[in-house]
């Protein structure tokens, strides 16, 4: 018995585990403090509004203080639930796809739905204001011109035919136009007209009419909705007037007339044409209920009622009389298109001032429609309705595929996430060392090729980690070849009396295969060398180390440069491979002779730029002695030697010397342009007077500037030599320099 009295003890209680973390929410969290203290606070302020009636002014603010942090705490609550639950809903990928789904591919769809519904309201809505305006004033002109006409033919038949002409003009126009009314009032007018005689004749039956109309109103029609005007406002000028009135029936309190009292009229206004008009004929055209059914055959508009917005400066509709022809307001419908609310200006009959009009119409986008269409025949008729059936079509077409989409879009999230849980679970066991697992291959599809991809990738991780390490330790060995090699080459510029020299040389990649050389050889003679050994990367670079051994061994054994190429190529054909070769210019220069004596081994030209006071023209010469290449195993060197040609220069003062390697006249751009020999002349001559080493720096910005973006595909050597301008020849080799100049 006691075992089962300890049991359900000993087991872990859901609703208790629920009770602690509310407990500790509550009681040990910021949040859950302020909560608990205000709902104490506010317990103590109820109790105290019970036993006394009421709050003192101090425990009405510590209880407004109370409500700000209870809110507060619930708030910051509710910002952690939203939190949590955004974290523990969207950590699987499957709902990620759902909702991202639904927010890319079905909202979407629905707003774009909404959009068009829109689009097309406000079309249909625009466009039946636009016909009920353009109606309206339609009906306005037509109002002027009945005006105008009778104002006329009263003007020219005389007062006594007044009353007849209006009662005919009114008859005639009620047959088209219902609810027409017609009356002649009197008016004063000064309008500017030719004077003479026949002005002066029409005088006297204006002021007739004027007469007739001012003892007894000449009026024609029912005039049953306001009475006859008794005059003209002062504010009608003598073109006259044509534009909306409104009024409202004498029933009706005038501070509270109701949107169906108001009523709206077409009125024109138009004088005789004299000089000093003395009356005018005012037209009335009401919105009898025929003439809205008029209206709505003609537009698929039913205007249903008009209501007047309230004016601060005081403009409201005339008073009219107790009852009326109009038709009665209809009823408000439901749905938007039955109370669609348009804007129309009228005038204040007495000021001139203008108020505002609220129509409220009912909007029938088949009868609209219909009025359109009908206008193209039935041809077009047919074409149109055609368009509306296919528009259905494709909408009813576009909400299937949605739907289809959604079920799709929900079958292809469980297959893509049933993998990435696949592939979630694979690479946390990669993560913690185990490269030996494996996922399976359920389909044969994207997905189970990446899984193939990732078992295969498991089973080589080892193996990408030793190349990634052969690799980190062959750039090291890359580098410190590079140190090596760069080494190799003459650490700063020469100093030789007399003489600027200086050089540089930019692999195009961590090693190269371009040479350069200067070194002091017995009797005051300096040795300067340029090569390139074909080809680039490491080949190229272990030949050209051995290139600087033989040169330095053979400098000290051939004092011409012909017979160290020669003896050079004799070596190096033995021992160069077969698909290499190199180029070179070696020069020897003597500064105790004033002679540079050089020969070239298929290397590119030297530039040369005489000095200031040389004889001939200080321009750019290119100095290129005939002679072939090194290590090419065509016989025993005999080819080499026949070939090969040694020349020799007299130096003057300020001459400039450019050895080069063709990786500077070859640099391209992105459009596979070359620098050119051209260039590289024209920045000498240019900047001949310069020191070497900053003759060297406008050569290089020039071709970084030329190239731009492209990258460098071959290596770049360069070696700029410059006899000082103070140097002089001795005296013992200025006289040899004049005999053989002899």
């Amino acid at each position: 018995m006691a075992l089962f009295r300890r049991g359900p003890a000993a087991l872990p209680s859901p609703v208790g585990g629920s009770q602690r973390r509310v407990r500790t929410a509550l009681l040990k969290t910021l949040p859950g403090r302020a909560i608990v203290i205000g709902a104490a606070i506010k317990l103590v302020d109820l109790v105290v509004v019970s036993a006394a009636g009421g709050l003192p002014a101090f425990l009405a603010v510590v209880d407004t203080v109370a409500g700000i942090a209870i809110a507060l705490g619930a708030g910051a609550f509710l910002l952690r639930l939203f939190v949590l639950a955004k974290r523990r809903l969207l950590w699987r990928v499957r709902r990620k796809l759902i909702l991202s789904y639904v927010f890319i591919g079905f909202v979407p769809a629905i707003l774009i739905v909404g959009f068009f519904l829109l689009c097309g309201f406000l079309l249909f809505y625009n466009f039946s204001s636009f016909l009920i305006q353009s109606r309206v004033r339609a009906l306005g002109d037509q109002a002027r011109f009945l005006a105008q006409s009778a104002a006329v033919e009263i003007e020219r038949a005389g007062a006594g035919s007044a009353a007849a002409i209006v009662e005919r003009r009114q008859e005639m126009a009620s047959r088209e136009i219902p609810g027409v009314s017609m009356a002649v009032v009197p008016a004063a007018r000064r309008c500017a007209a030719a004077a003479g005689g026949p002005a002066a004749a029409a005088a006297g039956t204006t002021a007739s009419v004027a007469r007739a109309a001012a003892e007894a109103p000449i009026t024609a029609g029912a005039w049953d909705h306001v009475a006859p005007p008794s005059g003209v406002p002062a504010w009608i000028g003598c073109d006259g007037f044509a534009g909306v009135l409104a009024y409202a029936h004498r029933s009706a309190a005038p501070a509270g007339a109701s949107a169906g009292d108001t009523h709206m009229l077409v009125r024109a206004v138009a004088f005789p044409d004299v000089p000093d008009p003395a009356y005018a004929v005012v037209v009335d055209v009401l919105l009898t209920d025929a003439l809205r059914r008029h209206l709505q055959d003609d537009t698929g508009v039913e205007l249903r009622s008009v209501s007047a917005v309230p004016n601060a400066r005081g403009v409201a509709p005339m008073p009219g009389l107790a009852a009326g022809p109009e038709a009665p307001a209809g009823a408000p419908g439901g749905g938007l298109l039955n109370n669609l609310v348009s804007l129309m200006e009228y005038r204040d009959w007495t000021t001139g001032e203008t108020g505002t009009l609220l129509m409220s119409a009912r909007l029938s986008v088949t009868e609209l429609y219909d009025r359109i269409s009908s206008s193209e025949g039935m041809a077009g008729r047919s074409f149109g309705q055609g368009l509306l059936l296919a528009l259905f079509l494709i909408g009813a077409l576009f909400l299937v595929i949605e739907v289809i989409a959604l079920i799709v879009g929900f079958a292809l999230a469980r297959s893509i996430t049933g993998s990435v849980h696949e592939l979630f679970a694979g690479t946390e066991r990669v993560r913690l060392g185990d490269f030996t697992h494996k996922i399976a291959v359920r389909s044969e599809d994207q997905l189970g090729e990446l899984a193939g991809s990732f078992n295969q990738m498991t089973a080589s991780i080892e193996d990408l980690l030793q190349q990634a390490a052969e690799k980190k330790r062959l750039e090291e060995e890359l580098r410190i070849a590079r140190e090596i090699q760069m080494s190799l080459l003459p650490q700063g510029p020469l100093d030789m009396k007399g003489l600027s020299l200086t050089a540089l040389c930019v692999p195009a990649r961590e090693v190269g295969g371009d040479y350069y050389d200067f070194f002091r050889l017995s009797g005051n003679r300096l040795g300067v060398l340029i090569a390139d050994v074909s080809g680039k990367g490491t080949s190229a670079a272990f030949y050209m180390a051995e290139l600087k051994g033989l040169v330095l061994s053979l400098s000290q054994i051939h004092p011409s440069p012909r017979d160290l190429l020669i003896a050079a190529n004799r070596i190096i054909a033995d021992n160069l491979d077969a698909r290499s070769f190199i180029t070179m210019t070696y020069a020897v220069i003597d500064l105790d002779a004033g002679r540079m004596t050089y020969a070239r081994a298929g290397h590119t030209p030297m530039m040369y730029l005489p000095g200031a006071c040389a004889d001939e023209p200080r321009q750019v010469r290119v100095l290129a002695p005939d002679g072939l290449v090194l290590g090419l195993k065509i016989d025993g060197g005999e080819l080499f030697e026949r070939l090969l040609t040694e020349e020799s220069v007299m130096m003057q003062p300020g001459d400039v010397y450019v050895l080069f390697t063709d990786g500077i006249t070859e640099a391209m751009n992105d459009r596979d342009d070359c620098f050119g020999e051209a260039r590289l002349a024209d920045i000498v001559a240019r900047h001949a007077d310069l020191p070497p080493d900053r003759l060297r720096e406008h050569v290089l910005r020039s071709i970084e500037a030329f190239v731009g973006g492209a990258p460098q595909h071959d290596d770049m050597t360069m070696i700029v030599l410059k006899v000082s301008e103070s140097w002089t020849l001795a005296p013992s080799a200025a006289v040899v320099a004049g005999v053989a100049g002899e």
